[in-house]
């Protein structure tokens, strides 16, 4: 009969140990720290508190000093840190081999003190994942283009600067129709701002971004609708930054333009491909009365091998657009001259 063995962690060995720890997060591995001297001893294994830090370590400390370093500064947008710190890092490494002046315009961090200040002045209190982002980066200089996209028709320009947090507070709004709403982004030419809604009144919930839209049919004149473009800021900026940095948002001449492509919108005959991009233009809507304004984006090229003798020339056009309510409309004129 074989002899029994009593199993007990001081008998396994460190390497599956390890291994099970490596999947846990912060809390789990500080908790696991009090439970035995053997769990204790490997809970401080180096390596497991590296994946923990989205920063460059000069190995002057261990990665679980700097842990506590940086928990010390920014614990309490732990639950945050990461996807926005990925997503910043990800802009600004696609940014800088397309249009770094862009880069350039952005600002440092903003203080833990400074945040707390602006909610002070306002007399609201600020949405952590935002209080974390302006951490990173406290938005950008006024510049064009900006940050956050623009759209360019042939006598319509927009572009939107990521505010910093001073601009932003000093376009606090607590006017009726608008009340604790804080601007997040602005531009110069039409004086257009999406604005995230501090507190859930007047039919906002809190956190909701948007841009406002007088309602010209009601009686009140305050009386405000929206077109709603996120639920949060987290949710609002990692959308925006995926869309960039996946090509969907097309940069041209250093901007970003905020077209949507559907793949569905693409049509080949022969060599030639059309292909069309849509962006919706909310300074040039209105929901009462309903009016809503989209721009086009058409894109015709010829594939890469296509033989000399098939090269073509764009005479006319004729469109055929279908909106979403069934109704058709045809457009028809003279084609593009030359290149």
């Amino acid at each position: 009969m074989a002899a029994s063995i009593e199993l007990s962690l001081n008998n396994l060995p460190s390497d599956p140990l390890l291994l099970i720890l490596s999947f846990l997060d912060f809390r789990d591995l500080i908790s696991s720290s009090f439970v035995s001297r053997r769990l204790n001893e490997l809970s401080s294994h180096n390596p497991l508190w590296k994946g923990l830090l989205l920063i460059n370590n000069k190995r002057v400390r261990t990665w679980k000093e700097l842990f506590k370093e940086f928990y010390a500064d920014l614990g309490r947008y732990i639950d945050h840190y990461g996807t926005l710190k990925r997503a910043w890092d990800d802009l600004k490494r696609y940014l800088e081999q397309r249009c770094p002046r862009m880069i350039a315009s952005l600002k440092e961090g903003a203080k833990e003190e400074e945040l707390d200040g602006i909610e002070a002045q306002i007399g609201c209190k600020l949405p952590n994942d935002y209080r974390c982002s302006y951490r990173i980066h406290n938005g950008q200089k006024l510049v064009v283009p900006g940050l956050m996209g623009s759209m360019a028709l042939s006598n319509h320009y927009r572009s939107e600067d990521l505010l910093d947090i001073e601009t932003a507070a000093g376009g606090f709004q607590q006017r009726k129709g608008m009340r604790q709403c804080l601007p997040l982004t602005f531009c110069f030419h039409t004086g257009l701002s999406q604005y995230m809604a501090l507190e859930g009144t007047e039919g906002r919930s809190r956190c909701e971004i948007f841009y406002h839209c007088p309602d010209q049919m009601a009686q009140d004149p305050s009386a405000i609708d929206m077109f709603i473009t996120g639920s949060s800021f987290t949710e609002w900026f990692t959308s925006y930054v995926h869309n960039v940095v996946t090509g969907e948002y097309p940069i041209i001449r250093d901007q970003i333009f905020r077209y949507i492509h559907d793949k569905q919108c693409v049509a080949t005959t022969g060599d030639i491909t059309v292909s069309v991009s849509t962006s919706f233009l909310p300074e040039l809507s209105s929901v009462h009365p309903p009016h809503f304004f989209f721009t086009y984006r058409i894109r015709i090229e010829m594939a890469k091998n296509a033989l000399p003798e098939n090269a073509c020339q764009l005479d006319s056009r004729y469109w055929k657009i279908t909106n979403a309510n069934g109704n058709v409309e045809e457009v028809r004129g003279p084609g593009v001259v030359g290149r």
